[in-house]
């Protein structure tokens, strides 16, 4: 038994490199890290963060979190048939043609599938082109276990996000001035070990598999499952966004998984499960839009100072220790009220330069260090003005 468990251990790897998803991951990461590069620069006239960051830090949650739910699955024995699979990769590559990673929700990805399914053996009963069979074993209990557990998983990688690790952008107000927001936005790759029909390994016990669509056999699959997701924050700090909403996704996980569970009794709650992952999720991403959007940024000039909206890696700002929603208001003694001020006091400071800064809670914190060769000319911190590429086209118009 150990010898076929192996084998197919190794089989289900190597089909990774078969699944196509597998290629269209690198394609959408590096699409995005352009997008997202040419918006900063156009912004703020500089590169934050480097082309396959959104993936960056989510290796440790991503694998811990595919072992978990590989052990669960793969301990209790929900199988699901290559259909099933394939339907979910198609679904995955069609809701991130949108490029917005938000649509990468298991909400969407799981949830809309199991509908799908629902329907695919009366939409292909009636054509040629597709084996009307194809889709007669369908384990929607399985599949709304897995929407409950990855739907845990991404509030937990939402929770754990940290203010480093968010992408700083600007926005039109209500009153026609650029805003500052930050980007709550990640994808994780969850590593998903499933049982599928045919192959080596046999049951090893009375009850298992306990969730299955038939077959006296069964092998492995290596499958790479995508979660996403991108919040817009600007009333708040991206930290305390990113726990509201973690925590409130964690919660919809553990009621579609309740629903999942009492689908092993009534198949019809697997349905269930999936409409409340779908409107439970867009009314969490849509509650937190309505209260963003009421708020003032907290990016900025405000009566203190200049509000830090991002921080330019390997610079004295870094070094320093400055964060993100922390205020500068005093440069060498001098107070600032405008982003133009700053640079001219800073470049009139020499070799030396002292800052007097906010920090969240309101204590003053007083920073001093000397320029060294090849340090930032501005320190590295980005405040809120207008767009970079804006402001260039209005000085060449004026020269």
């Amino acid at each position: 038994m150990i010898e076929a468990w192996g084998l197919e251990l190794a089989k289900g790897i190597g089909k990774l490199f078969l699944n196509p998803i597998t290629y269209w991951i690198v394609v959408l990461l590096a699409f995005a890290g352009v997008r997202r590069i040419r918006r900063e620069r156009n912004n703020f006239g500089v590169k934050l963060a480097d082309a396959f960051s959104e993936l960056k830090g989510t290796g440790l949650i991503s694998m811990v979190g595919g072992i978990l739910v590989s052990v669960i699955c793969l301990g209790v024995g929900i199988v699901f048939s290559y259909e099933t699979l394939a339907l979910v990769c198609l679904i995955t590559v069609l809701l991130s043609l949108s490029f917005r990673f938000t649509m990468l929700s298991a909400s969407y990805t799981i949830g809309l599938t199991l509908l799908l399914l629902l329907f695919m053996p009366t939409l292909i009963k009636n054509q040629s082109y597709i084996d009307s069979t194809l889709f007669n074993d369908i384990n929607f209990v399985g599949v709304s276990i897995l929407l409950g557990l990855f739907l845990i998983l991404e509030g937990i990688s939402t929770f754990r996000i940290r203010q480093t690790e968010t992408y700083p952008d600007l926005a039109l107000g209500s009153r026609g001035k650029w805003e500052g927001l930050h980007h709550i936005k990640k994808l994780n790759i969850i590593p998903f070990f499933t049982l599928v029909p045919t192959g080596l390994i046999s049951p090893f016990a009375a009850y298992w598999p306990y969730i299955s669509i038939g077959g006296e056999a069964y092998s492995l699959v290596l499958f790479p499952f995508l979660i996403g997701f991108d919040h817009a924050v600007k009333g708040v700090l991206p930290e305390v966004a990113s726990k509201q909403i973690g925590k409130k996704v964690g919660v919809l996980g553990l009621v579609v998984l309740l629903f999942a569970a009492g689908s092993m009794y009534l198949w019809s709650l697997s349905i269930v499960a999936a409409v409340v992952a779908i409107f439970g999720r867009e009314y969490i991403g849509y509650r937190h839009r309505v209260n963003d959007s009421g708020r003032k940024s907290i990016y900025g000039r405000n009566e203190r100072g200049l509000t830090v909206i991002a921080i330019i890696p390997n610079t004295p700002a870094e070094r320093l220790g400055i964060h993100i929603g922390e205020t500068v208001y005093k440069v060498n003694g001098q107070a600032i009220r405008d982003v133009s001020e700053f640079y001219k006091l800073l470049q009139k400071s020499g070799a030396f330069f002292k800052l007097e800064v906010l920090d969240v809670s309101g204590e003053i914190r007083l920073l001093q260090s000397a320029f060294y060769q090849n340090d930032h000319y501005e320190l590295g911190l980005v405040f809120v003005k207008d767009k970079y590429r804006s402001s260039e086209k209005e000085l060449s118009q004026a020269k």
